[in-house]
């Protein structure tokens, strides 16, 4: 399979965080002014006037099946927005779970003549790859009013190969967050980092109280991507950051030696890590999270970093956002704290009415604030309603994303060839799994991360 970057349209520019900074350093402080007096309010149906400007076509009889790697909290929350569909136009929807990479799952079916239906697609680098194959049907005039209308150009265009529109990102990610226990916070007197120096000083501080400081998904790979793209973008500018993406610049470069450099600052401490970083390589991403908002002011880890989708995780918890957790910027690294965002887009793999239909419907705001609505989620849509967000945080968060307009970047190894930057135990995830294990080898991380890299773009 072949997917290039060089066909890509322009990146976009880096975000502004200074709002971002803001809203969060205001929500630390506070619990929030919500309904239920913790800044949380139980969600609502849809607006009635956003609701009754969306036209759907009659689909009944029609069957549809969307394919997604989401599993838990997020299959249960877009499977609700899947059974709206359903009651607006009388169709029948199946969620398909797929397995990650999910264009090798989507090859085998195409393959076995059953593709679904619609697919969401959680890399940039698997739109190219997927419209390269001629998996993808374009999007139609209906789904295209929608996003002309509710998207700002920069997530149109990620969504697009070659001029041509096939993404709707439905759920997009602000992976620049570091939620926090406050209890553990306060127990061991410590105080938001603003920048690198001060977040291991903060680390060291907690340690020093009994409780162990980070808490690391290491055994999902592309959290560590996470954690490396972050301290680049930061230190090593947006314009290496672009070029590293595009493989423009080797992963021997000096940059690159440097900003592993600095994430050895961390790793390289085992004693800062909840479990080590064997502990952490048997970590997934969910349990990071709840390990962090469980035992109290005895946590696992008083920190854990990821995205605002971790509000998913830690209301599976006792905690409340916004009183028991609480969130700061990634701290800046060079000048400036970075914000890297992601997303998932929904993609038509059969030329069909449901399907189209389906496109239109997530490119709506109606669709997004049912989501919304259950927490964990964020949403490009600019004209979803703020009030549809279940606590002030997220509403922030939400807003600061919005606000940026399109000066923002994407995951980079959500760019890259699936192959190197998105599959399981391989390329980029691999690397810095075994780079978590031995932070020490810098060099023969770059090496490694060079030569997989180098075959992965010629592919």
């Amino acid at each position: 399979m072949r997917t290039t970057l060089r066909t890509r349209r322009a990146a976009p520019t880096v975000i502004t965080v200074t709002a971002l900074t803001l809203a969060l350093a205001t929500l630390a402080g506070c619990g929030g002014g919500g309904d239920k007096g913790d800044g949380t309010k139980e969600p609502g149906p849809p607006a009635a006037s956003s609701s009754s400007s969306l036209k759907l076509p009659s689909l009944t009889g029609e069957k549809i099946e969307v394919a997604a790697v989401w599993t838990g909290p997020e299959q249960e929350n877009f499977t609700k927005v899947l059974k709206e569909f359903e009651k607006r136009t009388g169709a029948t929807v199946t969620f398909v779970p797929a397995q990650d990479p999910i264009v090798n799952f989507l090859g085998t079916k195409i393959a076995g003549g059953s593709p679904p239906d619609v697919a969401m697609l959680p890399q940039v680098g698997a739109i190219q790859q997927a419209a390269a194959q001629k998996w993808l049907k374009p999007v139609g005039p209906d789904a295209k009013e929608q996003l002309a209308k509710n998207y700002s150009q920069g997530w149109q265009d990620l969504g697009a190969v070659d001029g041509t529109q096939y993404g709707v990102y439905f759920k997009a990610a602000n992976k620049s967050l570091i939620w926090y226990n406050n209890a553990a916070f306060e127990n061991a007197g410590a105080t938001e980092p603003k920048t690198w120096k001060e977040f291991l000083t903060t680390a060291e501080t907690i340690s020093a109280s009994g409780v162990t400081p980070v808490s690391v998904g290491g055994a999902d790979g592309w959290t560590l991507t996470d954690w490396f793209e972050n301290i680049y973008l930061s230190q090593a500018g947006p314009a290496k950051y672009d070029q590293l993406a595009k493989h423009e610049i080797k992963w021997t470069d000096a940059s690159v030696t440097q900003a592993l450099t600095t994430l050895g600052e961390l790793f390289g401490k085992p004693e800062l890590i909840a479990g080590g970083a064997a502990g952490a390589l048997q970590t997934e991403f969910p349990t990071s999270v709840t390990q962090t908002f469980t035992g109290g002011d005895q946590p696992k880890a008083a920190m854990v970093f990821e995205g605002d989708f971790s509000a998913i995780n830690i209301a599976q918890t006792s905690a409340k956002i916004g009183t028991d957790a609480k969130v700061f910027p990634f701290p800046a690294v060079g000048s400036a704290s970075p914000v890297v965002t992601g997303g998932d887009a929904a993609v038509a793999l059969k030329d069909t009415k449901g399907a189209q239909a389906l496109l239109t419907f997530l490119a709506s705001p109606d669709a997004a604030a049912i989501w919304a609505g259950a927490g964990g989620y964020l949403s490009p849509n600019k004209n979803l309603d703020l009030a549809a967000y279940p606590n002030d945080v997220q509403r922030e968060i939400a807003k600061a994303l919005l606000e940026s307009g399109d000066d923002f970047r994407f995951d980079m190894s959500d760019q890259m060839p699936q192959s190197f930057g998105g599959t399981p135990g391989k390329g980029e995830w691999k690397a810095l799994q075994d780079f978590l294990k031995n932070p020490k080898d810098v060099a023969g991380t770059q090496a490694r991360l060079e030569a997989d890299a180098a075959k992965a773009y010629k592919s």
